[in-house]
């Protein structure tokens, strides 16, 4: 163990940045993927042949569940730096 380094804090700085550093844009991506699955019935197509309304409800759902996942760490995170900027 060195007595300049605490190997722990940096092991802690580097799992909580792997994981808000790319876990929480993963997350956000996979459920920009799950929305964007065809639903039964497939896609409603507008006269610009644009893709309006369509997925299917699990993935909506799964969808919806990364996004508040992803909403919920950045208020958590929001929230400990503020609580950290009062000093508790």
């Amino acid at each position: 163990m060195s007595s300049w380094i605490d190997f722990k804090a940096v092991g802690e700085i580097v799992g909580v940045g792997l994981l808000a550093g790319a876990g929480l844009p993963a997350l956000f991506a996979v459920g920009m993927r799950a929305m964007s699955l065809p639903g039964r019935h497939g896609a409603t197509v507008d006269a610009d042949s644009e893709r309006v309304l369509g997925g299917s409800r699990a993935g909506i759902a799964i969808g919806v569940l990364c996004f508040a996942c992803v909403v919920a760490a950045i208020g958590y995170g929001i929230y400990i730096i503020v609580v950290a900027g009062h000093g508790k």
